[in-house]
């Protein structure tokens, strides 16, 4: 169990050190920052329960105030900003590409963790980023679909990251990438 809690508040950490990474801001009030590769992380790493609880663990800090965001952002007025959708997705963001890798075990793990990133840290992560956008920018699907396009070579390059530091911690300590070494339901 204390494992477990450590594991989570590491992840957390990595999460918020990934925001001393500059931001570079859109026109349209999104960033984009590092911080997506550690919810990517949180899931190829921790796996599903796990990594969703480190998430959950980094947005509470980041909703009572500490400035963790990229560029020193924090409070609950973040929620209602044009980045709630893609707040509000990772933690299921993480949790779907956790159960990729913990599921998908007959692939190298590379390519694995990387394809779980993609799937669960793109793809559902825009599903709730454009929907957030779309509210608070108050714009079409369409329109805010259009507006993510910025996005989405940089992510391609993150989930790539993933696959290949997940892949290097396993061969360097296996019993590190939680998602592999112990059964899914043990949390």
């Amino acid at each position: 169990m204390e494992k477990n809690v450590a594991h989570i508040a590491l992840f957390a950490a990595l999460i918020a050190a990934l925001g001393l990474i500059p931001k570079v801001t859109l026109a349209f009030g999104v960033p984009i920052t590092a911080q997506s590769l550690g919810v990517m992380l949180c899931g190829t790493i921790l796996g599903s329960k796990r990594g969703a609880l480190a998430v959950l663990l980094f947005l509470l800090l980041v909703a009572i105030g500490l400035p963790l965001l990229s560029g020193g952002r924090g409070g609950l007025g973040l929620f209602v900003s044009p980045s709630a959708g893609f707040l509000i997705g990772w933690p299921i963001a993480a949790f779907v590409t956790g159960l990729i890798v913990e599921k998908w075990r007959s692939a190298p793990l590379a390519l694995v963790a990387s394809l779980a990133s993609i799937i669960g840290g793109i793809l559902v992560m825009y599903v709730f980023g454009i929907v957030g956008m779309s509210i608070t920018l108050e714009k079409s699907l369409v329109e805010a679909t259009g507006l993510v396009t910025a996005f989405i070579l940089g992510d391609f390059l993150k989930a790539i990251i993933a696959g290949m530091l997940t892949s290097a911690m396993a061969k360097a300590r296996p019993s590190s990438v939680l998602s592999r070494s112990e059964p899914a339901d043990a949390v």
